[in-house]
């Protein structure tokens, strides 16, 4: 029989326009140079999305929400008019606060309809603490789960400039034990002093919550190498091997034995295929997990859906 295939990290876009554009401004520095990446045509819609997974004979994807508030937040100052007053331009900008609450909302209310007119789709909603107050993400939380069919929360601590570990977040992290919803966070590393995302980061949280179902995306992106540390203290966390393994063989990244060493010192049940679509397609992605030496062939079939079925308890 063929194995299971599911893309555990699929991002959508409400246009391929918009993804298109997205994926422009969106550098990709952490591992350094490599000249042949494979990287996807795709804007990222739901159709193209449907489509790639398809392709790869795929039965789910898990569509890992993100909001990026900072750079929407940035958008909308820019958009203010030039000629407000100091009280004007304060009052303006609480207000651009509550409206990067509302679109976050609206997005994470969109990706879960997308999801209940296409059944391979799985969400994963975004939530972000600094527009959301507690009581107002953990009601957000509650409703989108029970009235929207939410499986999970993504969250991009660099993007979203917050440690896991922050007081704002533990209200959530306590929302999440309580539904038993996994966590997709990015990891990886920054470019500014704080490193939001770096895996040694997400120590303190695990400390706290070593239950939490935590799956660190990447690998640990650039900073692979903390990846065994972490994984050898708190054997629930979990990993996807999106991105890392089109950049196998740069400058930073590890190579393809590298990498496949990793799987095995960490646990490759503990290891589940994502493709970060649309920068990457899931076809490619499954070549490279089967393509990886020292895995037998059974573990790589594991990796490709088996362990993303149990890991996140997906039908």
């Amino acid at each position: 029989m063929d194995p299971i295939i599911i893309d555990t990290h699929v991002h959508l876009f409400q246009n391929r326009e918009e993804g298109l554009k997205v994926k422009e401004d969106y550098e990709i520095w952490e591992y350094g140079a490599k000249a042949d990446v494979c990287f996807s045509a795709y804007g990222g819609d739901p159709e193209e999305a449907l489509k790639a997974i398809n392709d790869a004979g795929a039965r789910k994807a898990v569509i890992v929400n993100l909001f990026p508030s900072p750079v929407f937040r940035d958008r909308y100052i820019k958009e203010l008019p030039g000629d407000l007053d100091e009280i004007q331009k304060q009052e303006a900008l609480v207000n651009i606060e509550k409206r990067l609450g509302e679109d976050l909302k609206a997005f994470n209310v969109w990706v879960c309809a997308v999801a209940e007119k296409i059944s391979q789709f799985v969400p994963f909603i975004n939530i972000d603490p600094f527009i959301l107050d507690q009581k107002e993400a953990k009601n957000h939380i509650h409703d989108l789960v029970d009235n929207y069919g939410a499986r999970g929360i993504k969250l991009h601590t660099s993007m979203q400039g917050f440690y896991l570990h922050h007081e704002k977040m533990v209200p959530i992290l306590q929302t999440c034990m309580e539904l038993d919803l996994p966590i997709v966070a990015h990891s990886g590393a920054d470019r500014g002093v704080e490193q939001f995302s770096e895996p040694k980061a997400f120590k303190e949280t695990l400390k706290v919550f070593p239950e939490l179902r935590l799956i660190l995306a990447h690998m640990g992106g650039g900073s692979w190498r903390q990846l065994s540390e972490i994984a050898e203290a708190f054997p629930h966390l979990c990993f996807d091997c999106s991105e890392i393994i089109e950049w196998t063989s740069s400058d930073i990244g590890p190579t393809d034995h590298e990498l496949a060493q990793l799987i095995l010192d960490v646990g490759h049940e503990r290891v589940i295929m994502g493709s970060d679509f649309p920068w990457y397609d899931t076809d490619h992605n499954v070549e490279l997990v089967m393509d990886l030496p020292l895995l037998a062939t059974e573990q790589k079939e594991e990796i490709l859906g088996a362990n993303a079925k149990r890991i996140l308890k997906l039908d």
